[in-house]
Formats: C-alpha cells, structure tokens, sequence
C-alpha cells in the first residue's frame, strides 16, 4: 500500500511506503504499539504545545485550584502523554512476569478411562502469580490507551 501525506510547504507532498502483511493483524494491538511508543516519546521532547486537558483526567496535584488555565495546564499534558508512553512501553514488553514468582513443578496423570488427563502440582512447586498487582498494573495500562484515544486529535506538533 502506498500512502501521501503531506502537502508540507517546503516540500510538496511526502510520499510514505507502508507495508502490512497478513501476520501484522494477528496481534495488532502490539504492532500498532511499536510504532505508538517512540512517535509519544519523540513527540514528548519536542512538543512546542499543550492542548487542554480535562482535569478528571489528571491526578488530583495536577487539579487547577480556579479554572483550567493555571500553571499547571502543561504538567497536565505532559503528565498524560507520560501515562500514554507508559501504557505502550508495557505492551511492547513482557510486564506480566514481574508478578510470577516460584517455579513450576507440575505432571499429568491420567483422569479416567476417556483419555482426559489431570495437571498435578509435584512437591516442589511454588511458582505464583500477584493477580491483584497484576489488576492494579493492567488498570493503569487501560487508563493509558483510553487517554490516548481521547487525546488522539491532539497529538500534533
């Protein structure tokens, strides 16, 4: 697929070859991540604005005391496009290992005469997992994707 975008004053038009194979949609929260990540951080750096940001999307230090113009409205910008390059530096990563602990210690044996088989845990299995960290994580991870797709016309330059 061949994409213009553009027109730039400079230039014209700037001409982008895009490719997207089959496998790509396969997991394409991840693909769309790796390209997500690095444009929030380059864009982090070199953002020459900040938009308005509602204050119940922000935490309550960032929360203006009289209207939404104070010297906090660039923190509250930054502060979410920090929470939006979090969340997308987490999908592109194995953050739930942090959670597993122990190691895993299991056989199968045989449940009836059906050929159905049972998992049994041996005597040194420890291994477990914080699903309540992992919630409390993941949690933070839906507020990042749903701040960026609020903020999504506002990711400009």
């Amino acid at each position: 697929m061949k994409v213009n975008i553009g027109p730039y004053p400079d230039t014209g038009k700037r001409e982008v070859d895009i490719q997207i194979d089959y496998y790509d949609t396969w997991s394409m929260d991840h693909t769309l991540a790796m390209i997500i990540e690095p444009m929030l951080v380059k864009l982090a750096l070199t953002g020459n604005g900040s938009p308005y940001v509602d204050v119940s999307d922000c935490p309550p230090h960032l929360r203006p005391k009289i209207d939404n113009t104070d010297d906090t409205h660039q923190e509250r910008w930054a502060w979410v496009l920090d929470e939006m390059i979090w969340a997308f530096h987490q999908k592109n990563y194995d953050w739930e290992k942090q959670y597993y602990s122990g190691k895993s210690d299991v056989y199968f044996e045989d449940a009836d005469e059906g050929g159905c088989r049972v998992m049994k845990h041996g005597p040194n299995h420890t291994f477990r997992v914080d699903h309540d960290a992992m919630k409390v994580h993941q949690e933070r991870m839906n507020n990042g994707f749903k701040l960026f797709g609020k903020y999504f016309e506002s990711l400009w330059d």
